[in-house]
């Protein structure tokens, strides 16, 4: 009697990250010998297109508003310095994106977004503090390795195109350490959420695993505008949406994100000033 009572318990999730780790991949494993869901094609086009939609309307409805408080001499606004308008500005395009994103769904269809589906049912682990540094190395020589295809078989690829991220002219450490909060903290936080969040765990229970990759990658990519840096970004992706299948979770994608922009801040803003180049 307690030999059949114990076997009918379910599987509990382990604790530690590793475990944990090792267990979504037993599940995954396992996963396969159950009987093929049916698919639902037209999300892989009707979810990253309702994203992308979301997401650049947060920007023009942003824009507009701060060029009316310019317009209407709004005093808070002009006696703000461009790098704390800039960091106020990125918080509030990803407010409002969610609020589009998530919200619009619910009112319309009752659909709620859970903390299933954004991958944030855990805090962020060891075992995701040691897959950031890791991954950082597969993203690098994936994108090492797409960028130069590309420079291979596509002339004249604006390779070293320089990316706008929006903080121009700084002088003072105050003014790069709002930078710092909104390209390495903010930014990574808000887009994991999003993408590798809302849009993969969407995709991911509607259409095949490398679908959702797919569509989350390509997407992402092309927020980002120029080739190169959408080329880029679509490989880091690519490795976002692996750390997501692989623990659940979007912590460790989201310390990737950060480390990854981290370097980039360094080179962009901290070796120009420590250097005098640019300056």
């Amino acid at each position: 009697m307690s030999e059949n009572s114990s076997s009918n318990k379910p599987a509990r999730s382990p604790k530690n990250g590793l475990a944990r780790v090792k267990h979504r991949i037993k599940s995954m494993r396992r996963n396969k010998a159950v009987k093929k869901p049916e698919y639902k094609w037209s999300r892989l086009l009707l979810l990253p297109a309702w994203v992308f939609v979301s997401f650049t309307l947060s920007q023009w409805i942003v824009q507009l508003g701060a060029q009316l408080s310019v317009w209407a001499g709004f005093p808070l606004l002009q006696a703000v310095n461009s790098s704390v308008l800039q960091t106020i500005l990125t918080a509030l395009v990803f407010l409002v994106a969610f609020t589009i994103t998530f919200g619009v769904p619910y009112v319309f269809r009752k659909q709620i977004v859970t903390k299933e589906l954004l991958g944030i049912t855990r805090l962020p682990s060891w075992s995701d503090i040691g897959l950031a540094p890791l991954s950082y190395i597969a993203y690098a020589l994936l994108s090492a390795s797409i960028a130069y295809i590309a420079v291979t078989y596509v002339p004249g690829f604006p390779v070293d195109q320089a990316q706008d991220v929006g903080f121009k002219s700084m002088g003072h450490r105050e003014e790069y350490l709002l930078a710092f909060i909104a390209l390495v903290v903010v930014a990574p936080i808000a887009e994991e959420l999003l993408f590798r969040g809302y849009l993969y765990g969407k995709l991911r229970a509607r259409v095949p695993l490398y679908g959702a990759i797919l569509a989350t990658s390509i997407l992402f990519g092309f927020i980002h505008g120029q080739w190169n840096l959408a080329l880029d970004t679509f490989a880091l992706s690519l490795v976002l949406c692996g750390l997501r299948e692989l623990t659940g979770s979007i912590w460790a994608g989201v310390l990737l994100h950060m480390l990854k922009n981290a370097i980039a801040f360094y080179l962009t803003f901290v070796v120009p000033m420590t250097t005098g180049i640019g300056g």
